[in-house]
C-alpha cells in the first residue's frame, strides 16, 4: 500500500502560527524532507521531536527524488516542508509532489502560513483575480524583461523579493509597469512587521530613504490605468443592467400553423340544473 505525502506549512516568523494539524504530521511522520535540516530540525526541536531529515532543495531534488519516492511505495508517511510558509511557493517539492500523485500516492496540503497571501489581503489592492510570480530575476536585463513581461497584466501582481534587491526592483517596476499603486510587506508576523502602501515612484523614495533595508519582503503591485479604467467603465454598466433586469431575450421557433381537421361534432344542450326541494322544517 502507498504511503502518504504531506504538504505542511510552516511559520513564517511567528511559532505561534503552527497549526495543531501540521505538529500531529511531523510527529507521525516516518521521515521528513525539508528545504534546510538545520532550520527544520530546530523547528522539530521546539515541538519536542525527533524525526528523520532528507534534505530537499532547488539543487538536489530531482537527485532525492528516488529515494523519497521509493519511501512512498513502500508505505511510508512522508512529510514535506519548506524553510517557512506553504511549501512549492518560489519553495522546492513541485517535482516530488508531481511524481508522487503520478505513481498514485496519496497528496494531502496541510493549510497554513503563506507570506503572498498574508501581503495580499493587507494590501488594500483588488485581492482577486491576482498573479504571484515569485521572486524577481536578481540581474537588471532580465528583470527588466520580467516586468515588461507583466505590463498588459489587468489585475494585482505578487511578487518575492530580497532586501538588497529592492530599490532595484523597484526601479525596474516603475519604468517598465509605470508608477502603478503598490504595497511592500516586510517581516510578517514577526516583531517589526510592516506594510507601506504607495504608488511605485513614492516607494521607491520611501526606501531609498532608510539607511537600510531587513527582512522578508513581499512587492504587491496594482493593475495599471488603463485595467482601473476599464473595472470602473463596467461597473455602471453591470450595475445599470442589474437594476433594470436586463436580461438575454430567449429565441423561440415561430409557432407552426394550425392544420384543418375534422370539423366538431355538436354537441347535447346542457341539462337544466334541478331545483331545489323546500328544506323541512326541524320539529321543536
Amino acid at each position: 500500500m502507498a504511503g502518504r505525502l504531506l504538504v505542511v506549512a510552516t511559520p513564517i516568523g511567528n511559532l505561534g502560527d503552527l497549526s495543531p494539524r501540521a505538529r500531529e504530521a511531523f510527529a507521525g511522520a516516518d521521515l521528513v524532507a525539508c528545504e534546510d535540516t538545520r532550520h527544520t530540525g530546530r523547528l522539530l526541536a521546539h515541538l519536542g521531536l525527533r524525526k528523520p531529515l532528507v534534505s530537499l532543495h532547488e539543487h538536489n531534488e530531482r537527485q532525492r527524488l528516488p529515494r523519497l519516492l521509493d519511501e512512498l511505495a513502500a508505505g511510508a508517511t512522508v512529510a514535506l516542508a519548506s524553510d517557512a510558509g506553504t511549501p512549492l511557493l518560489s519553495d522546492p517539492g513541485y517535482l516530488l509532489v508531481r511524481e508522487a500523485a503520478a505513481q498514485g500516492v496519496r497528496v494531502e496540503p496541510l493549510p497554513g502560513p503563506s507570506a503572498l497571501l498574508a501581503a495580499l489581503v493587507a494590501s488594500a489592492l483588488p485581492p482577486y483575480p491576482f498573479t504571484f510570480a515569485g521572486f524577481a530575476p536578481p540581474r537588471q536585463g532580465k528583470r527588466r524583461d520580467f516586468y515588461r513581461g507583466w505590463a498588459a497584466l489587468g489585475h494585482t501582481l505578487v511578487v518575492f523579493e530580497s532586501p538588497h534587491r529592492l530599490l532595484a526592483s523597484l526601479a525596474d517596476a516603475l519604468a517598465e509597469l509605470g508608477d502603478r499603486p503598490a504595497a511592500v510587506a516586510r517581516e510578517i508576523s514577526k516583531l517589526h512587521e510592516e506594510v507601506v502602501r504607495a504608488p511605485l515612484a513614492a516607494q521607491l523614495a520611501a526606501w531609498r530613504a532608510r539607511p537600510s533595508i531587513r527582512g522578508e519582503l513581499v512587492l504587491v503591485i496594482g493593475a495599471g490605468p488603463r485595467a482601473r479604467d476599464a473595472r470602473a467603465a463596467e461597473e455602471p454598466e453591470a450595475q445599470a443592467k442589474t437594476q433594470a433586469g436586463a436580461a438575454p431575450e430567449a429565441q423561440t421557433e415561430p409557432e407552426p400553423e394550425a392544420q384543418p381537421g375534422p370539423e366538431p361534432r355538436p354537441r347535447a344542450p346542457a341539462p337544466s340544473p334541478a331545483k331545489p326541494k323546500p328544506a323541512r322544517r326541524a320539529r321543536a
